[in-house]
C-alpha cells in the first residue's frame, strides 16, 4: 500500500507530468515569466469555467481578499462581518486594512456562516459580509444576498476551499461559488482543489467598473504604465504557475469526482456511529470536499490522533482555536463562551486524508483504523 498522506501532490503530478513538464519548459523558453501569454490564457479559461465576466489573477489568496476590500474603498473602522470558524486570513486582511472584523457563529452541522447571526450583527457601520465556503461546500448564498441587498452591503466570497462548487437557487438555476457576491476570491495554494506548485490566487467579479479597480489595485494602482490612479499593491500570478493551473483546471471536475468518491466511502463507513458525526450535505450546494471533517463525540481527540498517526494514518485539526480567542484578535467585545458552536467545533473536529489519489486499499485502511479506535 502506498503511504497515506493528507494531500498526495506527488502521485497527482505523476499523472499529468508530461503535460506539466512541457508547459513549464515552454514558459522558461519563452522568457515571459510575468504576465505572459499563459497568464492571459488561464484568465480566459477560468472565466469560461466559472461563467464570470472578469478574473483577475494575483499572487495568493490572502492578497485576493485584501485587493477586494481595497477596491471596494472601505474606510478605517468600517465593519466587515465574517465567520469565526475559519482560517485566519479571512479576518487578517480586514484587520490589516484597519477595518473592524465582526465575528459571527456558524451552523453546527455544515460549518458555514449562520445567516441569522449575520443579520443580528449588522450595525450602521457594517459595509460588507465575507462568507467562507468552508471545506468545499457553499454557504447559503441566496439568503446571504437577500440580507446584503436589504442592508446595502457588499459580499466578498472566500472560495479558497470550494472552487468548482455549484450553488443552486430556489428557482433551479445555479452558479459557481465566487461568482454570486460582489467579488469572489480564491487561493491556488498547492493543497487546494485547484492548486499550483507555489503561491497563486485570483479575484472574480461580474461588475465591469469594479474589475477595473481590482486590476489597478493588484498592479500598483496603475491605470497605465507609470500612471497611478489609486493606492495599490504588487500582486501577480507568474506565468509558470499559470501554465500549471491551465492543465489542472482541465482536470478539476474529475478531481471533485475523486474527492466525492472518497467522501462517500467515509460516509458509508461511519454512518450512524454514535461517536462521530459525518459532514452534512445541503440541498442547495454540491460538495467538492477540500477537507473531510468529522465531529467527534465523547472522544479524546489528541489520543485518537496519536493512535492513527502510529498506524500511519495522518489527521489534521482545522481549526483548533477560534479567531476570537487568538491573541492577535483579542477584542473587548468578545469573550470565551460567546461563540458556543465555533468553540465546540474547535474542540471536536478532526479531518481525515482527503485528496484525489486515495484508492480503495488506503480508504479501507483509514476507516478500519478509525473504527478500531472508536470501538475500543
Amino acid at each position: 500500500m502506498k503511504k497515506i498522506q493528507m494531500v498526495d501532490l506527488k502521485n497527482q503530478y505523476e499523472k499529468i507530468q508530461e503535460e506539466v513538464d512541457s508547459a513549464v519548459l515552454n514558459v522558461i523558453r519563452s522568457t515571459q515569466y510575468i504576465n505572459g501569454p499563459e497568464v492571459q490564457e488561464f484568465k480566459k479559461e477560468l472565466e469560461a469555467y466559472l461563467d464570470v465576466k472578469h478574473v483577475i489573477p494575483c499572487a495568493n489568496g490572502t492578497d485576493a481578499l485584501q485587493i477586494a476590500m481595497m477596491a471596494l474603498d472601505l474606510q478605517p473602522d468600517d465593519e466587515v462581518i465574517t465567520a469565526n470558524f475559519t482560517y485566519v486570513a479571512t479576518a487578517e486582511v480586514i484587520a490589516l486594512l484597519k477595518l473592524k472584523p465582526v465575528l459571527v457563529d456558524v451552523y453546527p452541522d455544515t460549518f458555514d456562516i449562520d445567516v441569522e447571526a449575520i443579520e443580528r450583527a449588522i450595525t450602521p457601520k457594517t459595509k460588507a459580509i465575507v462568507p467562507v465556503h468552508l471545506f468545499g461546500q457553499a454557504a447559503n448564498m441566496e439568503a446571504i444576498m437577500e440580507v446584503a441587498k436589504k442592508h446595502n452591503l457588499y459580499v466578498v466570497e472566500d472560495t479558497a476551499q470550494a472552487i468548482g462548487c455549484d450553488y443552486t437557487f430556489k428557482d433551479g438555476s445555479s452558479q459557481k461559488v465566487g461568482t454570486i457576491g460582489t467579488i469572489g476570491c480564491t487561493s491556488f495554494f498547492p493543497s487546494k482543489n485547484l492548486g499550483c506548485y507555489g503561491d497563486g490566487g485570483a479575484i472574480f467579479t461580474n461588475d465591469d467598473e469594479l474589475a477595473i479597480k481590482l486590476k489597478q489595485t493588484a498592479n500598483h494602482g496603475q491605470s497605465r504604465q507609470y500612471i497611478h490612479d489609486r493606492v495599490g499593491v504588487n500582486s501577480r500570478l507568474d506565468s509558470i504557475q499559470a501554465a500549471i493551473l491551465r492543465i489542472k483546471l482541465r482536470h478539476l471536475d474529475d478531481y471533485s469526482v475523486a474527492r466525492n468518491r472518497a467522501a462517500d466511502f467515509y460516509d458509508n463507513a461511519f454512518a450512524n456511529h454514535p461517536k462521530v458525526k459525518t459532514p452534512k450535505r445541503v440541498a442547495f450546494s454540491n460538495h467538492v470536499f477540500h477537507q473531510y471533517t468529522l465531529q467527534l463525540i465523547g472522544v479524546n481527540r489528541d489520543e485518537m490522533r496519536a493512535y492513527l498517526s502510529d498506524k500511519g494514518v495522518p489527521a489534521m485539526i482545522y481549526y483548533p482555536i477560534p479567531l476570537h480567542l487568538q491573541e492577535a484578535y483579542t477584542d473587548p467585545r468578545y469573550s470565551k463562551g460567546d461563540f458556543p458552536i465555533t468553540e465546540k467545533l474547535c474542540s471536536s473536529v478532526m479531518s481525515l486524508p482527503m485528496q484525489t489519489e486515495l484508492d480503495d486499499e488506503q480508504l479501507n485502511f483509514i476507516t478500519r483504523n478509525v473504527l478500531d479506535y472508536l470501538n475500543n
